[in-house]
């Protein structure tokens, strides 16, 4: 059965994107511990990261890059996060967070739950900045 997130990527299950190539897809955390939030992927099925491809891990962080800066010039925080925890959801992700403190990556805090319309402003703020 395909994962949540290659389900999202296939477009069976609507999302926030940010963007996407031919093996990555980035997208909002509809969970976000904070406002900005983006959820990285390959579109490969892989459950854990050290599991990927040497070529394609590598290529992920490049990928992943643009946004993280979208991210830092979008949201007032002092740098943007990375975190793999890949305990959620069977299929390889990073975390990019907008953060100020290590705690801001604290990922038993309480989710967000934000509007369709806040999603919308959010994603269009960091897509400004790509």
């Amino acid at each position: 059965m395909a994962s949540i997130f290659s389900r999202i990527i296939a477009g069976e299950i609507p999302c926030y994107k940010i963007a996407e190539n031919e093996h990555f897809f980035a997208f909002l955390d509809i969970s976000p511990i904070i406002e900005g939030h983006v959820l990285v992927v390959p579109k490969a099925e892989v459950d854990k990261i050290f599991d990927v491809d040497d070529q394609l891990l590598s290529e992920w962080l490049v990928f992943a890059k643009p946004i993280a800066k979208a991210i830092e010039k979008s949201f007032p925080c002092d740098r943007c996060g990375i975190s793999v925890i890949g305990l959620e959801v069977p299929h390889a992700h990073m975390h990019l967070v907008p953060i100020n403190s290590s705690d801001d990556l604290n990922f038993t805090r309480r989710k967000m739950k934000l509007s369709a319309e806040q999603f919308l402003e959010i994603r269009q703020k960091i897509i400004n900045h790509l």
